[in-house]
């Protein structure tokens, strides 16, 4: 009778691959049998110094002179191997970090700081030696592995999705000069005194009050304005303060602000009249203001989505922009936003 599911022939054996039970077993019989090293090695189709390290695992080390010579054992060779196998994996080299890491976490927790700016700030001020840290890619897996006392939960970053750029939709009228019309070097983050707008919500239905939001491009300064409604009074308003605070140097810190086209912004356009440039993004691409929108994502580990933001003190929306801008930022070279603003400033006035 046949059987169609079997087959007498054993497969292939792949190069480099590890001695199995079979095989240890075929060598126990063949060295029985007489065969030399390189007999053995071709009837199990490896190398001779495979078969000569395998015997000298499973062959015990003789103790005396008398009696019989010791004999290879398939068996004691496959727990030899077994136990050499626990042994064999690379050591994690947070083990011998310690120290850098309950830093890493709790600026993690307290300052909410990314684990990249946790290792660039580390290394630009010298803070822990090089051989007692270990890389930005090795936390993350070391995260994934449950090696530090933190979760995926503790860096929301890595839990959000990719969005897609979409095409931007024409259909809804411009307040103002559209961003096409933008100098190229606004683009290129060369320039100081560019800037990006946009609010923050916290309950979508309801009058009360938003943050709005204003992020210097180059040096990712960021301001975080609590205002009592989402309209362009308030907005306006808010504005007036800012120029009021910087006065004849407003036009120069604030050379061109790019904003959306929310019913806020309406009136936008009349800051132009102070000697700042007021572009438009297209309609539905938040996509073309990043800085910002990335900003005010990172707002959002303060001020929860579905959170009013009527709960909050105006000092304490300037608190969390504050802690924005003292984190150390990659792109910064690992420097912070404040201070690079403040370097900024200091030339202004000196100017």
């Amino acid at each position: 009778m046949d059987c169609h599911n079997y087959i007498t022939v054993p497969p292939e054996r792949k190069r480099g691959q590890h001695l199995g039970r079979e095989e240890r077993g075929a060598i126990q019989q063949l060295k029985k049998q007489g065969y030399s090293l390189r007999a053995i090695a071709r009837e199990i189709k490896c190398s001779p110094s495979t078969i000569l390290y395998e015997l000298r695992r499973g062959t015990p080390l003789r103790k005396s002179h008398r009696g019989r010579a010791p004999e290879y054992s398939a068996k004691r060779g496959r727990a030899v191997y077994e136990n050499n196998r626990l042994n064999c994996r690379r050591p994690h080299h947070i083990d011998r970090c310690s120290d850098f890491a309950a830093w890493v976490a709790k600026q993690v927790r307290t300052k909410k700081w990314s684990l990249d700016a946790c290792v660039g700030y580390a290394k630009l001020h010298g803070r822990f030696a090089l051989s007692e840290m270990v890389c930005t890619k090795t936390l993350y897996n070391e995260i994934s592995s449950g090696n530090l006392p933190l979760s995926l939960f503790d860096l929301p970053e890595i839990l959000k999705r990719k969005q897609r750029r979409k095409i931007p939709r024409q259909h809804k009228r411009l307040k103002g000069r559209s961003i096409d019309e933008r100098p190229e070097i606004v683009a290129l983050r060369e320039e100081f005194g560019h800037w990006e707008a946009d609010t923050v919500v916290g309950r979508k239905r309801g009058q009360e009050a938003v943050v709005l939001t204003l992020i210097e491009r180059v040096t990712n300064q960021y301001l975080a304005i609590r205002i009592p409604g989402k309209n362009s009074v308030a907005v306006n308003h808010a504005m007036e303060e800012l120029r009021a605070e910087y006065g004849d140097l407003f036009g120069k810190v604030f050379q061109s602000i790019t904003a959306d086209n929310g019913s806020e912004f309406e009136d936008f356009a009349k800051l132009e009249d102070w000697g700042t440039s007021i572009y438009f993004a297209h309609p539905y691409s938040s996509w073309e203001r990043p800085v910002n929108e990335r900003h005010n994502g990172l707002l959002r580990q303060y001020i929860p989505k579905g959170v009013s933001i009527e709960k909050y003190s105006p000092e304490e929306i300037l608190f969390f922009a504050d802690e924005l801008n003292s984190r150390p930022r990659k792109r910064l070279g690992y420097r912070t936003p404040e201070e690079l603003f403040e370097a900024f400033l200091d030339n202004l006035y000196a100017a």
